[in-house]
């Protein structure tokens, strides 16, 4: 069989755990090359040892710009090349109303969540410009396409998400580069976790019932699996998927339909 990411470099970031650490395991499985980085050193590295791969790995602040130069050197000492950037880190901050969301949270999720990405882009751009081209896929939220009640600075932070994804691929459509964003609704992952976490601490309710009430706002009433996001991502990334770019690609069992 053949496999559609073989010998390609991948960088993931937040690969740590989540979406990250499943997306670096599809994409080996593929055939690719990963450079992988989390601000969290040991889930990265559980990561990095779990894989049969090519893997080079790098503790990354996202919202360091010398952190980010330092590792796009490290991918090319390594490998010369780029040719997919998946940027996946992110942090949600507790649930509550805007008008209870300090400034300094807001600042957070707006330097993780968006200037992350900017950051990303803006030195994984000229390594595929070198290449002749490439793919980038900013890992958003449906949270960015909508509004998003008690989660304001989140909701903030990923609509950015979606706009410099938009200008991105305008700036480099010509350049044989692609770059999308995804979009995933509610997920089994750490970061639901900790918000079903939050919400039973205020209602005493159980997970079963947390969960059921979240799954209530999605018109398939479920969350979904981890996996089906990954999916998603290397349909993106892939190479036959050669002419969609600039999308934000909602995976949310039809909650931005409503």
């Amino acid at each position: 069989m053949d496999k559609r990411f073989e010998n390609k470099v991948v960088l993931i970031t937040g690969a740590g755990s989540g979406f990250g650490r499943m997306a670096a395991q599809r994409f080996a499985d593929e055939g690719a090359r990963l450079a992988l980085s989390d601000v969290n050193a040991e889930g990265l590295a559980e990561t990095a040892a779990s894989l049969k791969c090519e893997v080079i790995s790098d503790v990354l602040d996202v919202t360091d710009e010398a952190q980010h130069i330092a590792h796009i050197a490290h991918i090319r000492d390594a490998f010369g090349t780029l040719d997919v950037a998946i940027n996946n880190a992110g942090w949600g901050h507790d649930l509550k109303p805007l008008h209870m969301v300090s400034g300094d949270e807001f600042d957070r999720s707006i330097a993780i969540n968006a200037k992350g990405v900017f950051l990303g882009m803006k030195h994984q751009l000229p390594m595929m410009h070198a290449a002749g081209g490439g793919a980038i896929l900013n890992v958003a939220s449906a949270a960015g396409l909508v509004g998003a009640a008690m989660i304001s600075a989140y909701a903030a932070a990923k609509h950015a998400v979606v706009g410099l994804t938009r200008a991105a691929a305008d700036e480099n459509a010509r350049k044989n580069i692609r770059v999308n964003a995804l979009c995933p609704s509610f997920s089994s992952t750490p970061m639901v976790q900790e918000m079903a976490s939050q919400i039973e601490a205020r209602t005493g309710a159980d997970r079963d019932t947390t969960y059921a009430q979240i799954a209530n706002r999605i018109p398939m009433a479920r969350v979904s699996e981890p996996q089906e996001v990954v999916q998603a991502m290397l349909w993106i990334c892939a190479p036959e998927n050669s002419f969609m770019t600039g999308q934000a690609i909602a995976i949310d069992g039809g909650l931005t339909a409503i």
